[in-house]
């Protein structure tokens, strides 16, 4: 094992990945970049050779398989790489001549636009703004004057960001694609009966007008203001006013029609609902609309999640399985104000990656800790129009579909186990000083735990990063490697030395750096089988045979992951999902210098799974792994 390559490759990730960790220099004072100013000279998706990704394929379904299935495996691949896929192949090499990211389309209705399932538990994003850790603790009485104080560093996000005043991102020297960002404000997901669209009406300054209204959601009503007055961002003083009155219209009145539930509902039944609902009214058209271009939603919710620094529980599940009558579930960016004082946010994920949201989180919360989280400027509250109430014609069929919505939705999130804490031992700074990259440290840590919890390994993805190239956004890393199997194996040897699980170890860790920093550069392999499959069911041919191999589904593909993870960043935003399958985890995860946070989802029907369980045996696994990199000195 050549250990100086394995510091190589960790130093080469440290760079890749730097984008997370330092964005404490997001806007620059006098900029000399602007935000979008490289699009058009990033390079293209690339697409990796036939022969790559198949072995690579190989590789990665080889723990899950006797070795009798991996020969039956490997003679499918074998007869797929001369046959069909040759062919496959050579189309999406034409396919990408004419597109600059020959993926972009393919991955926004495969993965996202075409799915019929409910989207606002299965798609989504959501968890807990990090302000609690600070200034901001649980506190009742105060939700109006923060929402105020939030809502408006968050509309100076959105100015930077019309003004191209936002620093361009970079890994290293290398500049990466900003397009999601446009993607954060004024974006909706519009359901169809087939397929949905994303509709955004976002424009920079040089673009042309921008709406800049924001929707208020309170008690199942709705309401909507303009957040720029002559010219000016309104200040968090006026934007109080706003939210009073919205308030104080809710107070002791009726809660509102609940129509916002419909957006959790299954994707052809809520568009067949819209549709309904636009016919008995064309007024209700205009609201949608006026809903759908809104800067984003904010929701005033009389829940009380109590959250602390370390157990975000309470919080991130209100975030994700939180009251539907008051988030819309189609929404880019719903930000969520809880009674208690503390904040969380739900997002689709359709328009864009979950760091698009936590550079913006990020951004608040450096914000307010640099002002203790209050308001220094002016008190006084210029004349404006009051928030006007948006209020749907509705009947008898509109308060069913509204009734049915609801059933659905809180028969699956109370299926949801969720579990969010932070693991206070060490962080970053401990890893790191023992030369091992501390993503690759946690995700070998969840393999472990994992491997305590189940007796075998679990089909993993890792989100990569592809935005190095136009348009790109993810590809999948497979960190449940033969390396990884091996030593969580030799872990739990008696027998086994410390040497021993010290040389399997860097073994693990290397074939993890080298497979990111692949997937990285546009040489992953899961997208691009991705791509073959998309060909042959677009022209109609049989099914290859390496798709209906059992070994593709039980090592993960065609989304069929046990465990799905993503390191949200090296910030203090954190984030969560549902699992990809019954059987399986949602497992989000930030990293600080003394500190890890962790989000771990299950479905409570599964027999097999118990998040709680799993966390608890991750904690023993990083105190483990921190213990051998220690006494062997790695």
């Amino acid at each position: 094992m050549d250990e100086r390559r394995q510091l190589s490759t960790y130093r080469n990730l440290q760079n890749i990945a730097k984008y997370y960790g330092d964005m404490t220099n997001q806007v620059s004072e006098f900029p000399t970049e602007r935000t979008f100013q490289y699009q058009h000279s990033l390079p293209p998706l690339p697409v990796p050779s036939l022969e790559g990704s198949l072995a690579k394929y190989l590789d990665a379904v080889r723990p899950f398989a006797t070795e009798e299935e991996y020969q039956v495996t490997a003679a499918v691949v074998k007869r797929f790489g001369e046959g069909i896929g040759k062919d496959l192949h050579q189309k999406l090499l034409q396919r990408a001549r004419t597109h600059r990211n020959w993926l972009e389309e393919w991955w926004l209705n495969a993965a996202y636009l075409e799915l019929r399932y409910p989207s606002q538990l299965n798609v989504n994003f959501g968890g807990p703004a990090p302000y609690l850790e600070h200034c901001w603790p649980p506190t009742e009485g105060v939700q109006l004057q923060r929402t105020s104080i939030s809502m408006w560093h968050t509309l100076q996000y959105w100015d930077l960001l019309r003004t191209e005043r936002l620093d361009p991102h970079k890994a290293g020297n290398v500049v990466l694609d900003m397009d999601q960002f446009r993607m954060l404000f004024c974006t909706c997901k519009v359901p169809g009966v087939t397929k949905d669209t994303i509709i955004n009406y976002f424009k920079t300054e040089s673009e042309g007008p921008c709406p800049s209204h924001v929707v208020v959601m309170c008690k199942g009503r709705f309401f909507s203001f303009d957040a720029v007055c002559d010219g000016h961002i309104l200040t968090p003083p006026e934007l109080l006013r706003q939210l009073t009155h919205v308030k104080q219209c809710c107070e002791g009145e009726p809660a509102g029609d609940g129509v916002a539930a419909l957006t959790s509902e299954e994707r052809t039944r809520w568009a067949k609902a819209r549709e309904y609902l636009i016919g008995i009214d064309p007024a209700n058209k205009t609201i949608l609309e006026t809903i759908q271009s809104s800067l984003f939603v904010v929701s005033l919710d009389d829940a009380k999640p109590y959250a602390t620094a370390e157990n975000y529980t309470p919080v991130t599940r209100e975030a994700l399985t939180g009251d539907p009558t008051i988030r819309w579930g189609d929404k880019s960016y719903n930000s969520l104000s809880f009674a208690d004082g503390t904040f969380g946010s739900n997002c689709d994920h359709a328009p864009y990656d979950a760091m698009v949201l936590v550079t913006q989180g990020y951004y608040v919360d450096q914000q307010l800790k640099a002002t203790d989280g209050r308001w220094k400027g002016s008190e006084t509250v210029q004349p404006m129009p009051l928030p006007e109430e948006l209020v749907f014609t509705v009947d008898d069929r509109v308060r069913r579909d509204v009734a049915h919505a609801k059933q659905q939705y809180f028969e699956t999130t109370q299926d949801l186990q969720v579990v969010c804490y932070a693991f206070t031992s060490f962080g970053k700074a401990a890893i790191k000083q023992r030369k091992l990259h501390p993503d690759t440290f946690i995700q070998l840590a969840l393999q472990l735990a994992y491997y305590r919890q189940h007796g075998r390994l679990g089909s993993c993805y890792e989100t990569a990063m592809t935005r190095r190239f136009y348009h790109g956004r993810t590809e999948t890393m497979r960190p449940c490697t033969l390396e990884a199997q091996n030593w969580c194996h030799t872990m739990l040897l008696p027998a086994a030395s410390a040497e021993a699980k010290r040389k399997a170890l860097l073994l693990a860790f290397n074939k993890h750096n080298k497979l990111m920093a692949e997937a990285q550069n546009g040489k992953g392999f899961d997208r691009h089988l991705l791509g073959l499959y998309l060909i042959a069911k677009e022209e109609g041919l049989p099914m290859p045979n390496l798709f209906t191999d059992p070994l593709y589904s039980k090592s993960g593909g065609g989304g069929n992951f046990t465990l799905s993870t993503s390191l949200v960043g090296y910030t203090t935003v954190l984030g969560a999902v549902a699992p990809m399958v019954h059987h399986g985890y949602g497992f989000f995860y930030r990293i600080g210098d003394d500190r890890i946070v962790a989000s771990c989802t299950a479905w409570k029907s599964s027999p097999e799974t118990d998040a709680e369980a799993l966390f608890q045996n991750l904690v023993s696994s990083l105190h483990d792994m921190l213990h051998l990199a220690t006494t062997a000195q790695l």
